[in-house]
């Protein structure tokens, strides 16, 4: 059997991938259609399935291009993707690899307007308890927008028509393009480092493409983070963008803005002249009263007649003397009575009375410590008594006295006939004395 004209699976494979990668309809592929098993790598890739009623075709995103697309894919999605098919050789299956895709239907920048949206409303950067107060009378603005334009001649003009003796600094920013959304964070920060009251950020209207630096996140956290009170005015009345949210306060238009920021100089001298008013009119009452009270001093009996002052004071001096008086003959006399009553008793006349009662108690307590001191040498007569007892009974003295004798080798006291052998030489402690023998037999 001739097996040369079989070819391996890998030979087949790389002929259907160089069929493939050769075939002009092939190169730049535009499909549509709906996403499925969407998977975010962790090194940035996304894979997943684009399918339709009937068929489907596995699809692939490298980082590079995953990364330019404004928002983040999920799974019944409809797409637009652009690419080029060709073939995995080492499971054999076809794909798709996306070069760019676009959101079929909604649009693209609305749906990640919608997703950033969402995160940071969840992350809480658009809660009421985070803004700040907007200053009722700012000494100086901060302007973050195009030096030239519509956007800050109206704010500068606004301005200056409604409160001229505020100061404003314009940090001058991109804000439209690629690098716009870098800038403004920059000249975010930047603001930061000046004594600014209020921040302005915004520029004039345009196309959502236009205002997308506005709905970058890297902008919404700045604005976030800044220390200074900020004023989003960006587009047109009807334009929102994620700016506007975080910020602490939304104008419609530049123009708002800066009617915000400031207050109406003729609201101001409107106000004043009405606090003039009132204050005049509280000075000259607050005169009438003084007035009025003034006169009716001078009719008063008191002033005119100053030594009822002085009597008043001595009649009531006279009281408190009287009263004082009172309470100290009580005080003195319940003492003084206390003493009788400690003269008469019967103890102060006889004071050996104290002494006998002490004296008594002291016996008895003698009596009672003798007792206590027989009763323990009793008891410990006892135990020393029974310990010697012990003590005998335990003494060999007192065994070898019955006529018993202890055998020793070598100043050893031998317990087992196992230890001797026949021809040791042995000690044998009677009452008296000691006998030196040899061992001839052993039994058990």
């Amino acid at each position: 059997m001739e097996n040369n004209k079989y070819i391996t699976v890998s030979q087949l494979n790389k002929y259907l991938k160089y069929k493939i990668d050769n075939d002009p309809n092939l190169e730049i592929v535009f499909l549509k259609g709906e996403i499925s098993n969407f998977k975010n790598h962790t090194r940035g890739h996304f894979y997943f399935t684009l399918k339709d009623e009937n068929s489907r075709i596995n699809a692939i995103m490298f980082q590079g291009n995953a990364s330019k697309i404004p928002f983040i894919p999920i799974d019944g999605m409809k797409v637009l993707v652009t690419g080029r098919i060709s073939v995995y050789e080492a499971s054999g299956s076809y794909q798709i690899y996306v070069d760019s895709m676009l959101e079929d239907g909604v649009g693209s920048l609305y749906l990640a307007f919608e997703q950033l949206k969402e995160k940071l409303s969840k992350e809480g950067l658009f809660k009421q308890e985070h803004k700040r107060v907007i200053p009722k009378m700012p000494e100086r603005i901060g302007i973050i927008t195009a030096p030239t334009g519509a956007a800050i001649k109206d704010i500068l003009s606004t301005i200056k028509r409604r409160f001229p003796l505020c100061e404003t600094i314009l940090f001058p920013a991109l804000v439209q393009g690629e690098y716009a959304k870098d800038d403004l964070v920059k000249k975010i920060q930047m603001a930061n480092c000046y004594n600014l009251d209020v921040l302005i950020i915004g520029r004039g209207g345009g196309s959502i493409e236009d205002l997308w630096p506005f709905n970058e996140e890297i902008v919404a956290r700045a604005i976030y983070n800044s220390k200074i009170p900020t004023i989003s005015a960006v587009g047109h009345e009807i334009d929102f963008t994620i700016a506007d949210f975080v910020a602490d306060k939304r104008a419609p238009t530049p123009t708002g803005a800066a009617e915000i920021a400031v207050p109406n100089k003729e609201d101001i001298l409107t106000y004043l002249n009405q606090v003039q008013i009132r204050l005049n009119k509280t000075i000259n009452n607050m005169l009438i009263l003084k007035k009025e009270k003034l006169l009716n001093l001078k009719k008063s009996q008191v002033l005119k007649n100053p030594q009822r002052i002085y009597e008043i004071k001595e009649q009531m001096f006279d009281v408190l003397y009287e009263k004082l008086k009172k309470e100290k003959d009580l005080f003195l006399k319940s003492k003084f009575d206390m003493l009788n009553i400690v003269k008469t008793s019967f103890i102060f006349k006889n004071p050996q009375i104290l002494i006998s009662d002490k004296i008594y108690g002291y016996n008895d307590l003698i009596q009672t410590i003798k007792i206590d001191i027989n009763n323990l040498l009793k008891d410990k007569i006892n135990s020393y008594s029974n310990l010697l007892n012990k003590i005998e009974l335990l003494n060999p003295i007192g065994t070898i006295k019955r006529g018993y004798s202890i055998i020793k080798y070598q100043n050893k006291t031998v317990t087992s006939i196992k230890h001797l052998k026949i021809g040791t030489k042995i000690t044998n402690q009677l009452q008296d004395g000691y006998i030196e023998s040899e061992v001839v037999n052993v039994h058990e």
